[in-house]
């Protein structure tokens, strides 16, 4: 395992607090080239949380071993709420697209090759990445797919997912495919288009590369993540990452919409606004608590200080005195849902059938912790909003992933989460291989 100052680098994240192409451009320029848009910390939710201190905890690694499901149990939903096995068997189910009629994709895909005995994985299968999209259908609404089948399949450790004008796109970790695409159909065959390269890998998992379209279909935004926790490496291997790039549909026009997010996983648009949201997972080994991932409005053109400041100006003391000007346009995130949770899912609850509360609020996937002393994360979270802006801190809403943590064994570790048609969500336990779905109760 390699060091940093000492600090242990890995791969996931830990606790839960309460409450234009730029590829020419140098590591560092593309980290703060949107910046100017905001010459001052926001004004938000995150203002008001109290951080320790850097390093007030020693560096540590608390790895989980995934032991997997006993029969008959399920992750612990609120009470009025219906948690059933949707699927099983799949090969590392990370991420859930819903297609616009209702045909759901699962990318299966991992570190690749996974590395026989890594310990933040030894609960997992030896082996490859599956590589694979696969498509479920429910079309009788049972709760249980007649469907199975392999939709897409020798890829690259493929992620977001997107149906936009006849075209079903792949982001795999290096490049961005079209397909060809007509509803119903069971599987593509045909050879796809690259439309553009993605920087491939990346720090732990930050390999994921995720899509999606804007209300009209005239832009793709797409997440990419460092290839580093804090830019050891050098800023001229950040070219293009810890950004959210935007795009036209065929490729072209490539600028930084938002940049200095060190790992943007989920993404998707507020209800009853036009405002997009990612959740981001922050950097290791500045202690327990720090620093708190969290879920955000991507402001266009904004800086959200990676790697040369938290939370807005708080700048990161293994970087101190190198960016300046950075750290000054760096503007603070809006939600803070725990340090090193592993926060990966976003998914707003566009639907009617969960109780009033939950409406237009934003399930959050989170992975769960290594580099903090007690787990944290393990769960799906909510976070209540109204007037398309958060109203309220986060809440656990689906629990029970963690069996012994004293041993270090869980059941699963969630991931991504999406709001299916009939108002239902459904969750990518990636460790177990389970999806999960949480209905409410009649």
């Amino acid at each position: 395992m390699k060091k940093l100052n000492g600090f242990l680098l890995s791969s996931m994240v830990a606790l839960a607090l309460a409450g234009c192409n730029n590829q020419k451009k140098s590591g560092a320029e593309e980290a703060g080239a949107t910046g100017a848009a905001s010459d001052s910390v926001a004004t938000t939710a995150a203002d008001t949380l109290k951080l320790p201190e850097p390093f007030a905890t020693p560096a540590t690694a608390k790895l989980s071993n995934i032991i997997g499901w006993p029969a008959g149990e399920t992750p612990v939903a609120p009470a009025g709420f219906t948690v059933t096995k949707f699927a099983d068997g799949l090969d590392s189910p990370r991420w859930i697209y819903v297609a616009p009629n209702g045909d759901l994709f699962i990318a299966e895909s991992n570190k690749n090759p996974r590395q026989p005995g890594n310990p933040k994985e030894k609960g997992n299968a030896k082996g490859f990445s599956a590589d694979r999209i696969t498509l479920l259908r429910d079309a009788d609404k049972d709760g249980k797919p007649e469907l199975r089948q392999v939709y897409l399949q020798d890829l690259n450790q493929p992620f977001g997912m997107l149906v936009l004008n006849d075209y079903f796109y792949v982001a795999n970790t290096d490049a961005l495919y079209r397909f060809p695409y007509k509803a119903g159909q069971t599987k593509i065959t045909g050879k796809g288009e690259k439309i553009m390269d993605l920087p491939a890998g990346g720090y732990n998992n930050h390999w994921t590369r995720n899509i999606i379209a804007n209300a009209d279909g005239s832009k793709i935004y797409i997440s990419v993540g460092s290839s580093s926790n804090v830019g050891e490496n050098g800023m001229e291997h950040e070219v293009r990452r810890a950004n959210i790039l935007e795009i036209n549909p065929d490729g072209s026009g490539e600028r930084v919409f938002a940049s200095g997010l060190r790992n943007p996983s989920g993404l998707d648009w507020a209800p009853g606004s036009n405002m997009l949201w990612t959740a981001v997972n922050e950097r290791d080994n500045l202690g327990d608590d720090l620093v708190p991932d969290y879920i955000t409005s991507v402001k266009e053109g904004a800086f959200y200080g990676w790697p040369y400041s938290y939370f807005g100006q708080h700048e990161d003391p293994r970087l101190k005195g190198q960016r300046p000007d950075l750290v000054k346009k760096a503007i603070a995130p809006d939600v803070p849902v725990g340090a090193h949770t592993g926060t990966l899912g976003l998914a707003f609850y566009d639907q009617k059938t969960f109780p009033q509360k939950y409406h237009n609020g934003a399930f959050v996937g989170q992975h769960g912790s290594w580099n903090r002393s007690k787990f944290a994360g393990y769960r799906v979270a909510f976070v209540p909003f109204a007037n398309g802006k958060p109203s309220g801190p986060p809440e656990d809403f689906l629990t029970g992933f963690i069996a012994d943590p004293q041993k270090g064994d869980v059941y699963g570790r969630p991931i991504g989460v999406a709001v299916l048609p009939d108002g239902s969500l459904l969750v990518a336990d990636d460790s177990s291989n389970i999806l999960w779905r949480v209905t409410a109760q009649k």
